[in-house]
């Protein structure tokens, strides 16, 4: 069967946030501990608080969500636990910011709202990718 337009669309669109993604994710990573310094006290709060698995969770996200964007460019069903998994990564991060450190008190409604848009992307994506699949558009 073939595809409408709007997979093409999704997929690119999705590998574009994705990578996007990877690039916050990466820039996050290179912080010095004189980036560290210059932050709000609130933020450098965050930071230390955050723990390890938390940032491994959030590789996992944004990895996760580039693969099964591929996949989705590819029209392969696996794009499906792929994107499964990218979505664990998010509930997990998000658990780790802001159940255990608190992060909506830390670090506002902005980032809030840029997560739970995080959140509503990942679950569109699966939901998307489980649509294809039985429309017969992921082989």
């Amino acid at each position: 069967m073939k595809p409408p337009v709007s997979l093409k669309v999704v997929a690119i669109v999705a590998l574009l946030w994705n990578l996007l993604g990877c690039l916050a994710f990466f820039s996050d990573l290179r912080l010095s501990p004189d980036d560290l310094a210059r932050l709000p006290e609130a933020q450098q709060a965050l930071y230390a608080a955050r723990p390890g698995w938390a940032v491994v969770a959030t590789a996992v996200a944004v990895f996760g969500g580039v693969l099964g964007s591929i996949g989705l460019s590819l029209r392969r069903k696996w794009a499906f636990p792929v994107f499964v998994l990218s979505l664990l990564g998010i509930l997990v991060q998000d658990f780790g910011l802001f159940v255990l450190a608190d992060g909506a008190t830390l670090a506002g409604p902005v980032a809030v709202a840029m997560q739970a848009i995080v959140l509503a992307v990942g679950i569109g994506l699966v939901w998307f990718s489980r649509r294809a699949i039985a429309r017969g558009w992921l082989v």
